[in-house]
């Protein structure tokens, strides 16, 4: 009896290695496309696929170091982590002005990713921590950086922190993560779609009227550039990096930083629906691996409510334009996959993964 159970066990830890590998195979592949896709783009209009192939390298290097610093300080490395981002952050608003920083919505949606990021990397380290005095003190610390987000002035910031840290505490109520995983999925669609719906003049008077009066009508006209240009050429797009060249909006920006504040929109305006596709599938993936962690569940699901939220700011800004913010998402994504060490590992085997 007892060698068959150990034989069970054996068996299922080899699955499980099998699927973590799988999923890591599909995550290479995947960051491997969307490079290679970007140079096609590029060589078939002209473009600079150079922002296309900086972001891919920053969420693969973050995602690596996230995976083997988490495994080695599964506590203080996402501690370090938020405390990074914070500080980030806070220096955004004092940088020196630059055309990036001082145009129309300007280098918000960084820091409200920013933001985002950090308490989630918080919320991490607090279910990673084995007692209850340093999970009481980092969950303190994710509610101090809400406060900061107010400080500094980031509604969005202030609003994605608070929500991190709220789903970060429902967590640990929540048994079977795939069903709130696909809930994330469906939120980050949901966002996505209706920028889309806003872009396409599809919803009604009143609240069209009022989330363009939030967003400002010169996000809402670089919307529409944008699907203009996805419309003449859906296959490939106008080539990485050109929006701005061929924005009518933006070319006639006082202070133009050639995006369209979407990160959906100026994938199909730049790189076609294949580009879409490739985006939708990197943060598809990125769940997936959430799911199939070993990682205690509240730590899998924290991770997955920031990166949502990292979503949806992206589908109304231009936040992956930014290194800093595509290293801190692939940083606090390895955190929460990282493979924990044996001793880690034999206390988190009581909690279920489905």
């Amino acid at each position: 009896m007892g060698s068959t159970g150990t034989t069970s066990a054996t068996g299922a830890a080899d699955t499980e290695d099998e699927r973590r590998n799988v999923s890591d195979a599909t995550g290479v592949l995947l960051l491997g496309a969307c490079a290679a896709w970007a140079l096609i783009t590029a060589a078939a209009h002209g473009g600079r696929p150079e922002g296309v192939l900086l972001a891919v390298l920053a969420v693969t290097a973050g995602y690596a170091s996230g995976r083997i610093f988490g495994a080695l300080l599964p506590v203080a490395a996402p501690a370090a982590g938020a405390l990074v981002g914070l500080g980030l952050a806070v220096a955004a608003p004092h940088a020196p002005a630059s055309p990036q920083s001082l145009a129309p919505l300007g280098h918000t949606g960084a820091v409200a990713a920013l933001l985002t990021l950090s308490s989630g990397a918080a919320c991490c380290a607090a279910w990673a921590a084995r007692t209850l005095a340093p999970r009481l003190v980092l969950h303190a610390s994710a509610a101090g950086i809400a406060v900061v987000a107010a400080v500094l002035g980031s509604t969005t910031g202030l609003v994605t922190s608070t929500g991190v840290l709220l789903c970060s505490l429902a967590a640990d109520r929540t048994r079977h993560r795939a069903p709130a995983l696909a809930a994330l999925a469906l939120a980050a669609t949901t966002a996505a779609g209706a920028t889309w719906a806003i872009s396409e003049n599809l919803l009604p008077d009143g609240p069209e009227g009022f989330l363009e009066s939030e967003l400002s009508n010169h996000r809402v006209l670089l919307w529409h550039d944008a699907l203009t240009l996805a419309r003449q050429d859906p296959a490939l797009g106008a080539g990485p990096g050109r929006f701005g060249e061929l924005s009518p909006t933006a070319t006639q920006s006082l202070l133009p930083d050639g995006k369209p504040h979407s990160a959906p929109l100026q994938q199909a305006a730049e790189q076609g629906l294949i580009g879409v596709v490739l985006l939708a599938a990197v943060f598809c993936w990125l769940l997936y691996a959430l799911w199939r962690t070993r990682r205690p569940t509240p730590i899998a699901l924290t991770a997955g409510a920031a990166l949502t939220a990292l979503a949806v700011i992206a589908s109304v800004g231009d936040a992956l334009s930014f290194t800093t913010v595509t290293a801190g998402a692939g940083l606090l994504a390895g955190f929460a996959t990282a493979h924990p060490l044996p001793d880690e590992e034999e206390e988190g085997a009581g909690r279920e993964v489905r």
